[in-house]
């Protein structure tokens, strides 16, 4: 038996590094999703340091799993390379799975996707999710910029295929006749089959990440596990989990449906301090949307700033879909979500201007549920 089983029996897993167990008295797996915010006052590697802060919590506290999401060209995100940011986190973690929520797959060459996450295989075997989208993860400009091409709806389109290629050079499966089949991604299975090779088969799961119901279609009858994003997609959120489960079809990953959403919470010691520090993410989210991306403002100016009334609506129907207050509240909310979409996993992103607060919420949230 190899470590990584091991692991897995040890935590409560099933061994097929996907379902976990629900930690304490939560009612189902919690994870971290960090989108490696920099606020304003701090750096790139400021956030960095709080990432590697943010997934050793995790691990000590139970979490199942810390991804991180591609995004381009927006001044307070820094995590445009999820590849670069898990082999860093790698080196600072021990058990946690780490993974990418996800890979915009159209913006690379499933090749090069392959590459990348067999690497990240080889680093933390047994550990390494790739999860899959097919936005962007920026604006069209800048997803032209990065596809070499201003056709850009030929990308979203041609998804299914491009995730049956990347399939493909994970499992080093091409057949007999295929243009790639004599193409290898290295690190990966084609190192067991050569002469002497000692090399697990293991590779990284796929999942597939959504915010509509394209990639819920997909995922069920491809038999995937299945990622929404309810954090900003909230009305969303339940059409797309029942086309899931509709949709599925038992496949050799899963027998049944497994779904996570990703949910925006923060706790603080006091409702009034939680208020105050998703404000800050509620204003860097309406400067995005209105295209003025920036830097995460800190509360102080977050307090200051004079909304309109439309962007009072937004920020208040913002909100709406943020778990915030204190952890005994921070825990209620949670717990009515997970009873109300039957989600088998909560992915929860804590977004705030500074790594402090971040952090902070992370622990009190495990202390609610005794993790």
């Amino acid at each position: 038996m190899d470590k990584a089983r091991d692991s897995d029996e040890a935590s409560g897993e099933s061994g097929d590094g996907i379902r976990g167990a629900a930690p304490g008295t939560a009612p189902v797996p919690l994870s971290v999703l960090d989108l490696v915010t920099v606020g304003a006052g701090y750096t790139a590697s400021d956030a960095v340091r709080t990432a590697v802060g943010i997934a050793r919590t995790a691990e000590r506290r139970g979490f199942h799993r810390y991804w991180v999401a591609e995004h381009h060209s927006m001044p307070g995100v820094a995590s445009s390379s999820p590849a670069v940011l898990l082999a860093h986190l790698a080196a600072h973690t021990e058990r946690i799975r780490l993974g990418s929520g996800g890979v915009m797959l159209p913006n690379h060459a499933p090749l090069v996707i392959a590459e990348q996450f067999g690497t990240l295989e080889a680093m933390a075997p047994g550990r390494v999710d790739l999860g899959l989208g097919r936005a962007p993860g920026t604006d069209g400009a800048t997803a032209a910029a990065l596809r070499r091409t201003d056709r850009l709806h030929e990308g979203a389109d041609d998804f299914p295929q491009q995730l049956a290629e990347l399939t493909r050079f994970l499992d080093d499966s091409f057949p007999d006749g295929h243009p790639y089949a004599r193409i290898h991604a290295v690190p990966g299975p084609v190192q067991a089959t050569s002469p002497g090779g000692v090399q697990s088969r293991h590779r990284p799961p796929l999942w597939l990440l959504g915010s509509s119901g394209f990639s819920a279609r997909l995922a069920g009858s491809l038999g995937l596990p299945f990622a929404f994003a309810h954090h900003f997609s909230a009305a969303n959120t339940l059409p797309a989990l029942d086309l899931y489960r509709a949709s599925f079809r038992p496949s050799e990953v899963l027998s049944e449906p497994y779904a996570l959403i990703g949910v925006a919470a923060l706790a603080a010691e006091e409702e009034r301090e939680a208020r105050r520090q998703v404000m800050t993410g509620a204003l860097s989210m309406l400067r995005l949307r209105t295209g003025r991306p920036g830097l995460v403002p800190s509360p102080e100016e977050a307090e200051a700033y004079g909304f309109s009334d439309m962007e009072r609506d937004f920020v208040d129907t913002w909100l709406g879909n943020v778990v915030h207050g204190t952890p005994d509240a921070v825990r209620q909310g949670l717990d009515a979500l997970a009873k109300r979409t039957g989600a088998d996993e909560l992915m929860i992103t804590a977004n705030a201007h500074g790594g402090p607060a971040r952090l902070r919420s992370y622990e009190l949230i495990a202390d609610a549920y005794g993790m």
